[in-house]
């Protein structure tokens, strides 16, 4: 039987990737990987065999990823040492014997996104290129941003009758975290992905008039689409406390989403997890 290894296990994609994997997999056949090994005690209760790993500490992962067959790498939320952390897990991998590497990415990752986007997107594009490289066989999930990442936004236009955005009329394809674990899952427990690049989104592109038009049917009234310049945009987000580094972060997301860098195609992720992906018309805000 292949042994399944998920890193990032304890955060909320890895988590749910691994209640999917068990339904179609042996429990003592999938190994979990966290820097809080204790948060998986449920799963190590129901025999799933669990491992500390820490991506800042090399030493940890060769042994750890020893005897896995099939590795999701659920890309790290460490901006500034994502690219060495991944770099540095895509060779233990591969050291280990790893036969085929499954990563979380992001739409076009290789392209020439923003300087605001360039922590987030350089290392997308270095573990992809490091994976083409490294030996073992790969599967690119680029997945879409998620719905769970908006509806704090969602919920104030609903509150308030106002979608404010730096998006211009440009469009995307927002996810359900449910559905990239559930294409995840399918990929580790499937045959036939290797070296196949997936585009894991929703089951259409919207802008944020569409956006708005749901909206405004939870709300029972009209929400108005407010567009606002990135500088803007970056000040309200300041202003409302986000962080600076995050802050940067999203408005470079609304400049992808803007110039079509996000306007990624459709089909992907209903053909990989055998069902339509939900809409954004679902989502509760």
């Amino acid at each position: 039987m292949t042994t399944i290894g998920i890193t990032g296990a304890s955060g909320a994609l890895g988590r749910r990737t691994a209640e999917y994997v068990l339904k179609a997999h042996p429990a003592g056949d999938l190994v979990l990987f966290s820097r809080s090994p204790d948060a998986l005690v449920d799963f190590a209760d129901a025999g799933v065999t669990v491992r500390a790993a820490d991506f800042d500490r090399p030493d940890s992962l060769a042994e750890g990823f020893a005897g896995i067959d099939v590795l999701l790498l659920v890309s790290t939320d460490a901006l500034e040492r994502r690219t060495a952390q991944q770099l540095v897990a895509v060779a233990a991998a591969a050291g280990a014997g790893v036969k085929r590497i499954v990563y979380t990415s992001l739409p076009n990752a290789g392209s020439d996104f923003s300087a605001r986007l360039r922590p987030l997107s350089d290392g997308h594009a270095a573990t992809e290129e490091a994976l083409r490289t490294a030996g073992p066989s790969w599967t690119i999930l680029r997945n879409a941003l998620y719905f769970e990442n908006n509806v704090g936004s969602w919920a104030q236009a609903v509150s308030t009758g106002r979608l404010v955005t730096n998006h211009g009329a440009g469009k995307h394809a927002p996810v359900s975290r449910d559905d990239c674990a559930a294409a995840a899952a399918a990929v580790l427990v499937g045959d036939g992905h290797d070296n196949a690049v997936y585009e894991i989104g929703g089951p259409r592109l919207v802008d944020d008039d569409a956006i708005a038009a749901v909206l405004a049917e939870r709300r029972g009234a009209p929400v108005e689409v407010v567009h606002v310049d990135d500088e803007q945009y970056l000040g309200a987000l300041t202003a409302s406390g986000v962080p600076a580094e995050v802050a940067g972060v999203l408005t470079g997301l609304g400049e992808a989403i803007r110039t079509g860098l996000l306007e990624t195609p459709i089909g992907d992720t209903e053909r990989v997890i055998g069902r339509p992906p939900a809409d954004v018309a679902a989502v509760q805000a």
